[in-house]
């Protein structure tokens, strides 16, 4: 079996959010002696070249036509994926990849925007192409390759080489659909007779690509079982409930997985002392270094909170502010990592500055993230809605305590008390007065120690290994291809 990935974004090279974490880990436990993969990928101008021995290969100019006159010139370089023999293949054209230095650039025209996505998802079609990858399973992700599945059935159909291919659409954020207006189809090569209906990609006198996907596609996965239920809701199905509901038949709900060989406190180089769920004494250790460098003095009788995520209304940031006076005279202490909206950085930034006891890094890092989640005591995640996340599953494995809102895959993978099953803390309705009274709640329990150990043990205990999911995409594979 041949299968064939085509994501935006792919950990370690770049990430963004959880879509790099899933393509660069999923892969890795799919792959056996029956499998073959291949990954395509744009070839970002901030992802180390030397670091990670990414070699253009000879002869891979490939001069592709869009619309009625667009010509583009494109390059193939290629790497393995770290520690497997999975080859990842960079798709470069200058005007589109490699001349940023960020994976979605702010700021740049839409109708720009939409030609580097539909670009790179015909390029990678090609690419296999010339390079004889003849895939039986196209693997799309999220709208950036939400054309693909529509080329296949419409102006790919007769194609000798992609006839019998199937194609498997991952949502990870149904929020993010690629609307734009039905202009585009002619720079993507595709017949507006054909595929801009209700049916199709047609949208209240819009094009919106996910939907198309959803339309054209074999098989519908979204990030967690709940994450499927809810997308079929009014509430819940971003203006696509209908077309969801139509294509049903096709969904299904599979938890994202962790990678262990990565997020792992008993072997992490990230952080400075290691630990496990037999002895996680050091985690105070790691605890007093981030305190340090975010500027607050340890106090080993007060909880440590953190926030990491990307700015952004989805992740619950309002319902904080609502209670931002609360927040300031907790018994706790708070910190925030990320980047996004300008509003919510200027909110943090002022918080920082405000209060003695929460304090706001406005950037990303891997390196510091990691430092984060062996250090705090608990994490906090107030989403929206959230389609599984990932940040809970790692706070777990290194006995951080997730505060969540019961939407989603936090839903799905955080239980509540009572105590000998729980592994973190839920609320439930979308509310800042839930939300107060359910970090209460923890700094409470947090004060007997011997209840909240058992807390930690729990959570640490918690195996959302990508063993069990990559079997359930494995079965979906086969099942297509039946």
């Amino acid at each position: 079996m041949k299968i064939m990935f085509t994501t935006f974004e792919l950990a370690p090279f770049t990430k963004v959010g959880g879509l790099a974490d899933v393509m660069g880990s999923l892969p890795k436990y799919i792959q056996d002696d029956n499998t073959e993969i291949a990954i395509f990928t744009p070839l970002i101008g901030s992802i180390d070249r030397e670091k990670y021995k990414i070699k253009e290969l000879p002869n891979s100019k490939l001069s592709l036509k869009f619309g009625y006159s667009a010509e583009y010139v494109f390059t193939l370089s290629m790497c393995k994926l770290p520690d497997t023999n999975i080859n990842v293949f960079f798709i470069d054209n200058p005007k589109f990849y490699s001349c940023f230095k960020v994976v979605y650039p702010s700021g740049i025209d839409n109708w720009y925007e939409q030609e580097r996505f539909i670009a790179f998802s015909k390029a990678s079609m090609e690419y296999a192409r010339l390079l004889n990858f003849k895939p039986d399973i196209i693997h799309c992700n999220d709208w950036h390759t939400a054309m693909i599945p529509v080329w296949i059935k419409s102006s790919y159909k007769n194609d000798e080489f992609f006839k019998n291919a199937k194609t498997v659409f991952s949502i990870h954020n149904l929020a993010y659909q690629g609307k734009y207006f039905p202009e585009i189809l002619d720079f993507a090569g595709l017949d507006r007779n054909e595929v801009y209906n209700m049916y199709g990609l047609e949208h209240y006198g819009h094009l919106i690509w996910m939907k198309g996907a959803i339309a054209y596609c074999d098989k519908i996965v979204v990030v967690s079982p709940k994450y499927a239920d809810e997308i079929l809701t009014f509430e819940g199905g971003e203006g696509l409930d209908w077309i969801l509901n139509l294509n049903k038949h096709k969904l299904t709900g599979i938890l994202n997985g962790v990678d262990y060989k990565i997020f792992n406190p008993e072997t992490d180089k990230l952080i400075k002392y290691n630990y496990n769920e037999n002895d996680f004494s050091n985690k105070e250790k790691c605890k007093q270094e981030i305190l340090k460098s975010y500027w607050l003095d340890y106090k080993p009788q007060r909880p440590l909170i953190a926030f990491i995520s990307r700015l952004v209304e989805q992740k619950g940031i309002d319902l904080i502010k609502f209670v931002e006076n609360e927040i300031r005279n907790i018994n706790a202490d708070l910190i925030i990592l990320g980047t996004g909206e300008k509003r919510y950085e200027d909110f943090f930034v002022w918080l920082s500055y405000n209060s003695k006891n929460v304090r706001a890094r406005i950037e990303y890092s891997a390196d510091i993230c990691n430092k984060i989640y062996a250090g705090a005591d608990m994490f906090l995640m107030p989403s929206r809605f959230e389609p599984c996340g990932l940040s809970q599953l790692i706070s777990l494995k290194y006995g951080t305590i997730p505060i969540v809102r019961a939407t989603g895959g936090l839903d799905d993978t955080i239980t509540g008390y009572p105590l000998e099953y729980a592994n973190g803390f839920k609320f439930f309705n979308y509310n800042a007065n839930e939300m107060l009274g359910a970090i209460n709640y923890a700094i409470d329990v947090y004060k007997n120690k011997k209840e909240w150990n058992k807390l930690v043990v729990n959570a640490m205990r918690s195996d959302f290994s990508w063993t069990k999911s990559a079997k359930k995409y494995k079965e979906i594979y086969k099942e297509l291809l039946s």
